[in-house]
């Protein structure tokens, strides 16, 4: 359960929000009447996303094109950034169930110290892999001719 304190300011940031909300936004002119597409109609930002992105689209795939490399080093990025961030979450929950089980049960600290070794290895291989992946975009990326 949530400490006293933690829902006090949580409750606080609430109430502030609200209040900040009511007096940051401008209500409607009393006339204003809103316009309804009629039903079935596709709607006007997709269109409008489709024609603004067809020629980007085109522009990617011909010769010489910036497009690749650049969204490349951007996935590249996502991989390792990623691959880190997921690997740094479960390792640290993994420490931290295993210093439990240990503080728990200190006989079986050899048995969950083996456990834990091998399951951190096996998780810090997921953050290589992307590694390697960010690597094979940046140096080898197979799209770029």
């Amino acid at each position: 359960m949530a400490a006293p304190r933690s829902m006090a300011l949580t409750a606080a940031v609430l109430v502030a929000c609200t209040f900040c909300a009511a007096r940051t936004f401008v209500p409607a002119v009393a006339g204003f009447r809103t316009v309804q597409a009629p039903a079935g109609a596709f709607p006007a930002a997709a269109i409008s996303a489709v024609v603004m992105t067809t020629p980007t689209i085109a522009f990617a795939a011909s010769e010489g094109s910036q497009w690749i490399p650049a969204l490349s080093a951007v996935g590249a990025g996502f991989a390792i950034g990623l691959a880190a961030i997921g690997s740094g979450v479960g390792q640290g929950i993994a420490s931290g169930r295993c210093i439990d089980g240990i503080s728990r049960q200190p006989e079986v600290a050899d048995d969950l110290r083996g456990v834990l070794l091998l399951s951190l290895a096996f998780m810090e291989s997921l953050t290589i892999y992307g590694l390697v992946i960010a690597l094979v975009l940046l140096f080898a990326n197979p799209l770029i001719k």
